[in-house]
Parts: structure tokens; C-alpha cells; sequence
């Protein structure tokens, strides 16, 4: 209860003496490059093979001749919207971004450059802390909607490739009986767990103490409780909203 209410304190403190609009929408935009676009490549490549894996291996499970070929199609994309993309795309971007935020916030506490904001008048955790929170919540659900274009792309290659299924099947299980709150769905998801995973980080980065090894278990720690916010935000959203 003590970590609670001093993360709620944490969170509070953002929003006391906030920078003008001009100068934080600037930091808002800078946090979102450092975020999303340097984190395209391995989204990427994750959510391509993770397409292609789920395609390959529901065919490999599905041999029963009465199931339609394109059920295929319609399981990958019920899979990829729903779970894969959002979840496993926020659980990788746990791991970059997480642990580049505790360790940039963390280094810059133990070598005083936090203190000197303090020191020159700047509500530090406003500066430092909010622009990387608004940036995670602006780009997350771009990464997202990326990844879901990937895996159901990339499921396509493989079922086609390895002969699992034509083309055409495929497109027309991507198609059957699709539900769009779902996409809305994925999207909330998204935005959840881009909040949970740049405040956790950023608590554990912005309170280190000590020194460089203290720099590094506080970037172990924020991965390792953001992936566990992560999954319990999932359990908990999917119970609600489905």
C-alpha cells in the first residue's frame, strides 16, 4: 500500500506546475519519435512471424475436411485482434521502451540532473515524466494497428507459400462474420497498457537511488512489472468490455 500511494503521489505531482502547452507539446512529440518510430522495426518483425506462425500451426491442427479452409483465415484474425497484436506488441514495447525510460530517468536522477531542474524552478516530473507518458498513449495504438496489418499479412504469405490454403480462402475467412468493436477493443487495450507501462517505468527510473547497478535493476524491475501489469490489465479489460 505504501508503493500505491506513493505512485498516486507520483502521478499527482505531473500535473502540479505543468509546463505551457508550446514547450510540452514539443516534448509530447520528441517522446513519440523516441517511441514509436524507433520501435517500428522489431514491432514489425515480431507481429509479421507471429501471423505466420499462428497461420501455419491452426493448419497443421486443423484437419478435419468438413472445417472449411478459410476458418484459417478467420482464426488468425480473430486471434491477432484480439490478443497477439495488442498484447504481445505492448509485452515486446515493455521490454524497449520500458527499460529506455527507467534507465534514461534513472541515469539522470543518480547523476543529480534531476535535481537541478528541481533546484531552477521545473516541476521535473512534469518535464521528464509526463511528455514520455503522453507520447506511449499517442503511439501505442499506431504500433498496434501496424502489427494487426502485419500478422493477418504476414498469415496470409504463410498459409499461401506453404500451399496450407489459397489466397482467396483466406481473404474470405479474414472477412466472414467480422465484428468492428472488436478493433475498438484492441485499440482501449492498447492505450491501457501504454499507460501502465510508461508510469511504472517511470516510477521506478525517477526514484532510483544509488548507482549504476541500481540504474540497471531499476530497468529489470520496470520491465518485469510492467509485463505483469500487462497481463492482469488483459485478464481484467477482457472480463469487462467482452
Amino acid at each position: 500500500m505504501q508503493v500505491f500511494g506513493r505512485f498516486l503521489l507520483f502521478m499527482q505531482s505531473m500535473l502540479v506546475r505543468t509546463e505551457r502547452i508550446k514547450v510540452l507539446w514539443k516534448r509530447v512529440i520528441d517522446e513519440a519519435i523516441l517511441i514509436g518510430v524507433d520501435s517500428v522495426f522489431i514491432v514489425s518483425i515480431v507481429a509479421a512471424f507471429i501471423g505466420a506462425v499462428t497461420c501455419v500451426q491452426i493448419a497443421y491442427n486443423l484437419t478435419n475436411p468438413l472445417i472449411p479452409k478459410s476458418t484459417i483465415g478467420f482464426m488468425v484474425r480473430e486471434m491477432t485482434i484480439l490478443e497477439l497484436a495488442p498484447t504481445i506488441s505492448s509485452i515486446v514495447l515493455a521490454g524497449k521502451v520500458g527499460s529506455s525510460i527507467a534507465g534514461g530517468l534513472g541515469t539522470m536522477r543518480i547523476t543529480e540532473q534531476i535535481d537541478a531542474l528541481e533546484v531552477m524552478g521545473i516541476n521535473s516530473a512534469s518535464y521528464l515524466v509526463l511528455p514520455r507518458i503522453l507520447g506511449a498513449i499517442i503511439t501505442f495504438p499506431l504500433l498496434v494497428i501496424l502489427a494487426m496489418m502485419l500478422s493477418i499479412f504476414g498469415g496470409y504469405l504463410a498459409g499461401t507459400l506453404s500451399g496450407a490454403l489459397s489466397g482467396q480462402e483466406y481473404i474470405e475467412g479474414i472477412r466472414d462474420a467480422f465484428i468492428p468493436y472488436n478493433i475498438a477493443f484492441a485499440l482501449i487495450k492498447s492505450v491501457v497498457f501504454a499507460f501502465l507501462v510508461s508510469t511504472i517505468s517511470a516510477y521506478q527510473g525517477y526514484y532510483t537511488r544509488g548507482g549504476a547497478l541500481e540504474v540497471g535493476a531499476a530497468s529489470t524491475k520496470a520491465v518485469t512489472n510492467s509485463i505483469i501489469a500487462i497481463l492482469l490489465a488483459d485478464y481484467v479489460l477482457a472480463q469487462t468490455l467482452l
